[in-house]
């Protein structure tokens, strides 16, 4: 006999099933139904934001750049997506971090699937490095548990959210520009727009406080470093797909994170430069293998969810969440 917690559970499944099928019988993000909207998690009161980023093509890179891993500046498409108006923030990453915490202010059971997702352990450290948790952005999470944030996320909306491709990043943070930042060349400019090196105070700051890009994205440059799916290769815009390009991990370093932290200069907080995963960041690691989860020397990265217009199958959302992680030695 089901209980009450699996009723519900396939019942969400049924409803994002229903969502998926509606979608997919129109491919055309300038629907009426193509806007920004705020999600709640349910059983709480904690609600996010999502912005529409209609589909396009754009030039990916900087050709003029001094950086050869931001040429040739290429063509590429891309489909619609909702992206994160905001980097996650620590309370709605905190309800995934701590299940106690989770347990504690939800309004209701939390489920059963919820309940058995895997989490990390609680930190001994201080996550924030001091810098405070309200209205700020979440740090120090691994690629891994980025990903599974979004698949407690799922298994709590029924909605298939994950880490934007560095391409989306891009095209998103460009907002339709061919210059270093949406706004222009001028990095004096930046200071209304971002958290970086030369404003930060040297820490995370709240949220939104900041000019928001031409298609309504808060802190795309500074404040933290947001996580892409993609590994990083030097060379891979020279064979990068026209269309939706991903270069999926097969190795554990380096990987592509963007847009700049809150120490970073603003010659880095620009719309093509690229950054890399580093092993240094787990250096502070204790265990052997290094936890999947753990950046103790992180306090300057975090994430921004996205969400495609057109869902991927469910097959292909199970083969997203539960890649099996590559071992940190």
């Amino acid at each position: 006999m089901l209980n009450i917690n699996s009723l519900k559970t396939i019942m969400m499944n049924i409803k994002y099933l229903g969502i998926c099928a509606l979608m997919l019988m129109s491919f055309d993000a300038t629907d009426s139904n193509f806007e920004g909207y705020s999600q709640k998690i349910p059983g709480t009161q904690v609600i996010f934001d999502m912005t529409p980023i209609q589909a396009g093509t754009f030039k990916m890179g900087n050709d003029d750049s001094q950086n050869l891993d931001e040429k040739p500046a290429h063509e590429v498409k891309i489909d619609a997506f909702w992206m994160g108006t905001h980097e996650v923030t620590w309370d709605a990453f905190e309800l995934f971090l701590d299940k106690n915490y989770e347990l504690a202010i939800s309004e209701e059971p939390i489920g059963e699937r919820v309940d058995g997702l895997s989490r990390p352990s609680l930190p001994y450290l201080d996550m924030t490095f001091g810098m405070g948790k309200e209205e700020k952005p979440a740090i120090g999470m691994t690629q891994y548990g980025a990903i599974q944030y979004c698949h407690w996320l799922f298994l709590k909306t029924g909605i298939f959210y994950r880490l934007p491709t560095e391409a989306e990043w891009e095209y998103a943070a460009k907002a339709g520009s061919n210059t270093m930042y949406f706004f222009g060349d001028d990095p004096k400019a930046l200071g209304d727009y971002a958290w970086t090196a030369e404003n930060s105070n040297e820490s995370t700051q709240k949220v939104g406080a900041k000019k928001p890009s031409p298609w309504g994205l808060y802190d795309i440059y500074g404040n933290v470093l947001e996580w892409t799916y993609d590994q990083y290769d030097i060379d891979f815009y020279k064979r990068s797909a026209k269309e939706n390009p991903v270069n999926p991990a097969e190795k554990l370093y380096p990987r592509v994170v963007r847009g700049g932290s809150f120490a970073s200069s603003p010659a880095e907080a620009t719309s093509a430069k690229r950054f890399l995963s580093s092993p240094d960041w787990k250096r502070m690691d204790p265990q052997i293998p290094k936890s999947q989860w753990w950046f103790p020397e992180a306090p300057f990265l975090g994430l921004r969810l996205v969400r495609p217009w057109i869902p991927p199958s469910p097959e292909e959302i199970n083969a997203y969440y539960t890649k099996s992680p590559i071992t940190d030695y």
